[in-house]
């Protein structure tokens, strides 16, 4: 699958600025901008090493800018932002055009001279390979490259100071430097001469940091000048990496890194949007430990979360036959549990996992039960994750971290006040902006699933008398459930029975996993249309669903500014691409006809968004109103999970090309 901006749009500095490219590593390491090189975000780097994986994310090289000198005229290719508002150099005159397919590439056209750049991160490595291939040239010229570091961890910003070390070795084409007096840094130019010209440049402007209310300018440190001289078909592969390259080609790296790409989407359905978001699949699943893995649940700042990771794993992993690594992944949460809990997310840094959240650990059920739906393997659900399911089902009877317990009614009651524990977790300071103490409504969703599948489990494993025990408690929380939800006025099901025990009667998403779940909690197809109706004329739009409908006095119609305003918005009208999923869901669970196409259609509504934002991927959010600008995080892991797990588990496929952008629907 190929997608494409032309030079009409790469040479208009806002517009071009707006879309962005990715390259992971399997590591939680990263390589990205935007399509002109550009960069607007703290996170842009070309190579940002992930130095204890999948964490302690290091911006090692910020950019490597190009300089063409031909028949003494030179022309610098690299596009930087800097602090009043000043565009220096203007690469993006020279661009032809950008492709994002199995990798980011870019053509450049300069005086008769073509150039084609590809950019590749070699899997499991922090190592970023360039390969610059001429395809026209009318002479002999000569390619400067000036390396600009920043040296520093993620979240952060670099000011020029001492703290860079300017000691260089350069060998056999091989530079080599330590710039914060720990971490190996090498850059390798095949045939290329080096001048030490130690700098600082300064002022560069990343105009999203200034949009979200932060700190926003950074100087970066050049060490020195590489230069090379090419004719037309030559081709020159640069090898940037934490580890020395000796010895190693770029092209034979960025060859074996293809061949991997391929086999990611072999004997898959040829629907170009499916192979897309399967090589987007490929960029959450990282390593944790020696032989383990995990989710990064969004780039550029996030780390792992067991929430996203259990959300995401059936999609990312089942849905794209990476058994093995679901399993991993497993595993190496329930290496984690304790007192009955997923983390809520792994830290920087080695400090401690967080642990407040209610829905994580209960989604981690219904990733248990998918994986061996999937799998069939019995032997490690039954011998080694039965046991640890069997802790949790007991901790949540007799309680444990805030207040989350089973209720005398059977429904599982969470919260304390100033904390927020499901996935609408925005907290500003002590003020919670979406209050869900009590029993959220797809908390008893997933309960309820989390016992009928903890249930036939024990059956699996000759448990018949606890299998019954259980059903008949999840029989209960059923009847409960269906007694205390239905909103009889406007039916749709409430949304939480807070701490009081009051109905609370927002329209919010959250409803539809009482129906999308393995074990449905709503009996009846006109209950069931019935919300499903009011989700679609309130909720739905092309790139997911609202939080809350435009008619809530709370309803936020934009997404931007500062944290606390982004914060206050994050969960009040913003709409979240995950939740296409469950949508999808209920609408092929309400059987009703047409379902198939219905759902299809949700899919080809969606298809757009995968050539704007961060091309080829899903972003986290987007404005509640059209045109639904894509927001938050560039590339969330459980946007683009959600979607394929439907697409494949559906067979909403079919082959074909994404049609361009067209008018969006809101």
């Amino acid at each position: 699958m190929q997608l494409k901006k032309d030079k009409a749009v790469l040479r208009n500095f806002k517009e071009a600025t707006q879309y962005e490219w990715l390259e992971t590593n399997g590591l939680g390491g990263w390589s990205g901008s935007t399509i002109i090189g550009a960069h607007t975000r703290r996170y842009h780097g070309l190579l940002v090493a992930a130095t204890n994986p999948p964490a302690e994310r290091t911006v090692l090289l910020s950019k490597l800018d190009e300089t063409i000198i031909a028949d003494g005229v030179r022309t610098e290719l690299g596009c930087n932002l800097y602090d009043g508002d000043v565009i220096h150099p203007n690469d993006h005159y020279y661009l032809e055009s950008f492709t994002k397919d199995l990798f980011p590439q870019w053509i450049y056209n300069v005086n008769g001279i073509q150039l084609k750049k590809t950019i590749s991160m070699v899997h499991n490595e922090n190592t970023v390979v360039i390969i610059y291939d001429v395809l026209k040239a009318p002479s002999v010229f000569t390619v400067e490259l000036l390396p600009l570091i920043a040296a520093r961890g993620y979240h952060s910003l670099e000011h020029a100071g001492p703290q860079i070390h300017w000691d260089v070795e350069f060998d056999n084409s091989i530079f080599h430097n330590s710039p914060d007096g720990n971490l190996n840094f090498y850059i390798s130019v095949p045939s290329a001469t080096y001048q030490h010209t130690p700098r600082w440049f300064i002022n560069f402007k990343y105009s999203v940091e200034e949009d979200r209310g932060l700190d926003y300018t950074e100087d970066l440190f050049n060490h020195g000048i590489f230069s090379v001289e090419l004719k037309e078909g030559d081709s020159l592969g640069i090898i940037i990496s934490t580890e020395n390259p000796a010895g190693r080609e770029a092209k034979e790296l960025l060859l074996k890194e293809e061949m991997r790409k391929r086999e990611l989407v072999k004997d898959i359905p040829a629907d170009e949007t499916l192979q897309q978001l399967i090589q987007a699949a490929d960029q959450f699943i990282v390593k944790r430990g020696e032989d383990l893995k995990t989710v990064i649940a969004g780039y550029h700042w996030f780390t792992d979360w067991g929430r996203d990771t259990m959300i995401s794993l059936p999609g990312l992993t089942l849905s794209t036959r990476r058994f093995k690594d679901a399993k991993k992944i497993i595993n190496a949460f329930a290496k984690s549990v304790s007192m009955g809990m997923l983390p809520n997310r792994f830290q920087d840094n080695n400090e401690p996992p967080e642990y407040n959240n209610v829905d994580g650990t209960l989604w981690y059920f219904v990733a248990v039960y998918k994986y061996l739906q999937a799998t069939g393997d019995k032997d490690f659900v039954l011998n080694e994750i039965l046991p640890v399911l069997k802790d949790i089902i007991d901790w949540h009877y007799k309680g444990t971290r805030y207040n989350i317990h089973a209720d005398k009614d059977g429904l599982l009651y969470s919260g304390e006040a100033g904390q927020q524990l499901t996935w609408m977790d925005a907290r500003i300071g002590t003020w919670v902006v979406t209050p869900r103490m009590g029993k959220p409504v797809e908390i008893q969703a997933l309960w309820y699933n989390a016992l009928k599948i903890f249930a036939e489990l024990l059956r699996l494993n000759k448990q018949k008398k606890d299998a019954v025990r259980l059903n008949e408690s999840a029989e209960y929380v059923k009847q409960q459930f269906n007694v205390k939800y239905w909103n009889e006025k406007n039916n749709y099901l409430y949304d939480n029975i807070d701490e009081n025990g009051n109905a609370v009667n927002e329209l919010r998403p959250n409803q539809l996993f009482a129906i999308s779940l393995p074990f449905g909690l709503i009996d009846g197809k006109k209950k069931i249309k019935s919300i499903l109706t009011i989700v679609k004329d309130e909720l739905y739009t092309p790139v997911g669903l609202r939080t809350l409908p435009q008619s809530d006095i709370h309803y936020a119609h934009h997404y931007g500014g500062d944290q606390w305003h982004r914060d206050a918005a994050y969960h009040e009208g913003t709409v979240w691409s995950w939740l296409l999923g469950a949508y999808v869901d209920a609408i092929i669970k309400l059987n009703a006809k047409g379902a198939k196409k219905n759902a299809r259609k949700v899919i080809e509504n969606f298809a757009y968004h995968l050539n704007e934002g961060c091309i080829g991927s899903v972003s986290e959010i987007f404005d509640a109103d059209a045109p639904h600008l894509p927001k938050g995080c560039v590339a969330q892991a459980w946007g683009v999970a959600e979607i394929l797990r439907v697409m494949m588990d559906y067979e909403l496929y079919e082959t074909g090309e994404i049609k361009p952008a067209g008018k969006k629907k809101s």
